[in-house]
């Protein structure tokens, strides 16, 4: 059974950090790719950061050089370090595995929320 767990979420001040987690299980990240996506008030659904299963990575435009997406496999955990936050990086933040093999599965935590205001 795949759960994703997020973590880290909270409200903070313009220009200050969060760093979120998402703790997988039932996943592997050398079959998975793992994604962060967020959801703003008003806004579709969008995708922030990814890594493949490979080690690549990918940024959003609106997050480049601020987000760094990595990921622990001893513990089988996905990080979100988010630096220099904005107002309009408001929204809830989910963490997101798609088979490599099976796009059929993917699979959604239930996310965490982040607050950027002052």
């Amino acid at each position: 059974q795949v759960q994703l767990v997020e973590s880290g979420g909270g409200l903070v001040q313009p220009g200050g950090s969060l760093r979120l987690s998402c703790a997988a299980s039932g996943v592997t990240f050398s079959t998975y790719a793992m994604r962060w996506y967020r959801q703003s008030p008003g806004i579709q659904r969008e995708l922030v950061a990814a890594v493949s299963s490979g080690g690549f990575t990918l940024y959003g435009d609106s997050v480049k050089g601020r987000f760094t997406i990595s990921t622990d496999n001893n513990k089988n955990t996905l990080f979100l370090q988010m630096n220099n936050l904005k107002p309009e990086d408001t929204g809830v933040y989910y963490c997101n595995a798609l088979s490599d093999w099976d796009h059929a599965r993917v699979y959604w935590g239930q996310g965490t929320q982040v607050t950027v205001s002052s």
